[in-house]
């Protein structure tokens, strides 16, 4: 891919404009955090002239990373577009963090974009390629997104470009490792004193010629006679592996009989596999250094962006009516076609309010159109058909928003003023309301209860927490009516700092994070029976009431049930309602820990009133303080929920994974292997044990396990335990 001249387009952060979905590359880039996802995004914007120094635009904030969290944390939080163009095709470059709390920014990436370049550092040796990449990789596979590879790190100290790309091969190549082959091979300079070895410049397999980037530009050069023993055996590979793609069945024969075949049939068959996914060529990327115009490899990475890589139209998504009365169609990437569009992320501007993200499948967009919004999710808030009026539409650029006058088929763009739009929401022309499916998110697992940390931030918390949601779908907003708490069900750690970081920063909330309560209950063991006596004079109109009940035990899913076998009218009628209401008010508050009494039966069979001081709060009073009277006479037991949890981890650490569980009180179902060297394990586990399984299992498995969790029962727990949390419930607060 390098016999056409290449030259940059855009330059200077000057907004693309195309009229054709032709025109369009949208690439999204994935990898491991630290791999050099955002570094190449730099490096590619200078290598096209978008911008003019490394990673910077106009204003001196940089292209990629320009959030304020990330800037202070160092790393990518959120997805990021950076649109550049090359030989008059505009590359809208999607950067994805890599950490994997954030992978929920990671698939609105992939759902943006036509092709994927997964970037792999030399210096992570295996470590780079972990079982998150696999995942991801399958996943592209799975919908049949063209990929490529670019490692990078090269230079580090014990890198070596064979043994990694080998080790793409093994992990990621599977079954087809033959489609997976390097196009260039790096050429080294004098190893530094550090024991780093700079890459100078690259071998091109196909063309057998050198291009030298020692100068800071790519220059090409002939093959020393060394260069050209490495060619020999590697373009011997690589041939043979881009025939066996090819659409011509006899192109492998004439090979194999000794023809030589030319250099374009060998590009163009390399471009079209490359773009129907079944070729996953890797390459070599190094930023430019300080003052040069192009960093190590751009140049390639680019051609292969431009003409290997699909266009919009080659990726097609389906849309159905939102009443679901049709079946979902694939949509035409036409500019003249009915609008269908889809919010990729939504943020909120300080100066400009709701930004939201969109990638444009169908139709045009343009400023102060009307639209349809149709929204779906799992809560009632999050589903809703409006119309709606957009603002302006831009092209993101760093912090900047450059203006642009349309928004075509297959481009990203971002729109303002859209009040109800959410992330996964569908815009479509307000006459022919579409719906587009929303791409899978992960489900939180990590509980994070928070409380306001003052009345002022409490009068703003439902605001910004609905915001907050609204914002980012992977996190989750609890009110728990059983323990009373507002809980924020996160990805892990880092998603948590950087949600509560937003709430203060971005919207103006300070909160303080609590112990999470699991919602234990309370039931009796064995059966005993309780007297209530509420009487009280003090002059006037006193308070006189007595009942007696016997509570016993009964199945799991019960509830409560009261039964009335007063004789004689000891307790009156209109007063026995009274002690039900008592004895329910007073399960619900729990009798020896404070949590809910469930699974008894009550049965209220002796009383006395007074005819002048009875009443129904008299009664009321004194069902709670029998029930009281009953618990303190019986055995009860503490039940804790019991999750069935299903986790998905590599085999070498399953071992691991099952020692665990067991440390957690959990008791193991089964195991079975789910392919690629995986397994699943499924176990039942206290909810208990559960509150930091999403931080620990990432760590144990080095972060490559995922794991779902669905509630089962609730069972008795463990004696010396609930002694532990009845003596907490009753020590002073």
């Amino acid at each position: 891919m390098v016999e056409k001249a290449s030259t940059p387009a855009g330059g200077n952060g000057r907004v693309v404009t195309v009229e054709r979905p032709t025109d369009i590359r949208n690439v999204v880039l994935v990898g491991h955090s630290g791999s050099g996802k955002t570094t190449l995004v730099e490096a590619l914007a200078v290598a096209t002239g978008a911008v003019t120094r490394a990673g910077r635009v106009e204003d001196g904030t940089c292209v990629s990373d320009y959030d304020d969290i990330e800037q202070r944390q160092h790393r990518s939080v959120q997805l990021s577009v950076v649109p550049i163009a090359w030989d008059g095709i505009k590359i809208n470059l999607l950067d994805t963090p890599g950490y994997a709390d954030f992978v929920g920014e990671l698939r609105a990436g992939l759902r943006a974009a036509d092709a994927a370049l997964f970037v792999i550092s030399a210096a992570a040796g295996a470590e780079g390629v972990g079982g998150q990449t696999l995942a991801l990789w399958e996943e592209c596979a799975a919908v049949g997104m063209p990929r490529a590879l670019v490692i990078t790190h090269l230079d580090a100290a014990r890198a070596d470009f064979d043994e990694m790309a080998e080790t793409c091969r093994d992990f990621l190549g599977g079954g087809a490792a033959e489609s997976m082959l390097p196009l260039h091979l790096p050429v080294y300079g004098p190893k530094a004193a550090d024991g780093h070895r700079p890459v100078t410049g690259l071998i091109d397999l196909l063309t057998q010629q050198v291009f030298d980037y020692s100068a800071g530009e790519h220059t090409r050069t002939e093959p020393t006679p060394e260069q050209s023993e490495l060619i020999e055996t590697a373009r011997g590979r690589l041939i043979e592996g881009i025939i066996a793609e090819s659409e011509d069945e006899t192109l492998m024969d004439r090979y194999l009989e000794g023809e030589e075949i030319d250099l374009t049939t060998l590009v163009t068959d390399l471009e079209r596999a490359v773009a129907r996914g079944s070729f996953h060529p890797i390459l070599i990327a190094a930023p430019p250094p300080e003052g040069a115009k192009q960093g190590l490899g751009m140049v390639e990475i680019l051609d292969l962006i431009t003409r290997g890589f699909p266009t919009p139209a080659e990726h097609p998504v389906s849309a159905s009516s939102p009443s679901g009365s049709s079946a979902p169609e694939p949509l035409t990437c036409d500019p003249q076609a009915p609008l269908a569009a889809e919010v990729i992320r939504t943020a909120s501007d300080p100066y400009v309010g709701r930004l939201s993200l969109v990638r444009v499948f169908s139709g045009t967009l343009r400023p102060d159109d009307t639209v349809h919004v149709c929204g779906h999710g799992p809560t009632e808030e999050r589903n809703h058909d409006v119309d709606e009026r957009v603002g302006a539409v831009s092209a993101p650029f760093g912090k900047q928003q450059r203006p642009l006058g349309q928004a075509i088929a297959g481009d990203i763009a971002c729109v303002t003023k859209l009040g109800h739009a959410e992330t996964g929401d569908t815009l479509s022309a307000k006459d022919t309301p579409l719906l587009i499916e929303p791409w899978s998110m992960p489900e939180p697992l990590l509980p994070v209860a928070i409380r306001a940390h003052s009345k002022a931030d409490e009068d703003k918390l439902s605001q910004g927490l609905g915001r907050l949601v609204a914002e980012d779908p992977t996190v989750r907003l609890e009110q728990n009516g059983q323990t009373h708490q507002m809980v924020l069900w996160c990805l892990g750690e880092a998603h948590r700092d950087v949600a509560l970081e937003r709430l203060r920063s971005r919207f103006g909330v300070q909160v303080d994070v609590i112990e999470h309560k699991v919602a234990l209950r309370e039931t009796f063991a064995t059966s005993a029976t309780g007297r209530g006596r509420h009487v009280k004079q003090s002059g006037g109109h006193g308070q006189y009431a007595i009942c007696e009940i016997e509570v016993a035990p009964l199945p799991e899913g019960s509830g409560i049930e009261f039964v009335d076998k007063v004789v004689g009218g000891v307790v009156p009628r209109q007063f026995i309602p009274s002690v039900e209401k008592g004895v329910r008010a007073q399960a619900t508050k729990g009798v020896v820990a404070g949590y809910p009494l469930v699974d008894v039966r009550v049965t209220l069979f002796d009383g006395k009133a007074h005819s002048v001081d009875s009443s129904d709060a008299a009664f009321q009073t004194a069902g709670a303080l029998a029930l009281r009277e009953a618990a303190a006479a019986a055995k009860i037991n503490l039940l804790e929920p019991i999750a069935e949890v299903r986790v998905t981890v590599s085999d070498d650490y399953v071992g691991a994974v099952l020692s665990d569980l067991s440390s957690r009180r959990g008791r193991v179902l089964g195991t079975e292997p789910v392919g690629g060297g995986r397994t699943a394990i499924r176990a039942e586990v206290p909810e208990l044990e559960l509150s930091r399984y999403a931080i620990d299992l990432r760590s144990l498995s080095h972060g490559g396990a995922q794991f779902s969790r669905t509630y089962s029962r609730h069972e008795p727990m463990p004696t010396q335990l609930a002694e532990t949390i009845r003596t907490q419930a009753k020590a002073p607060a």
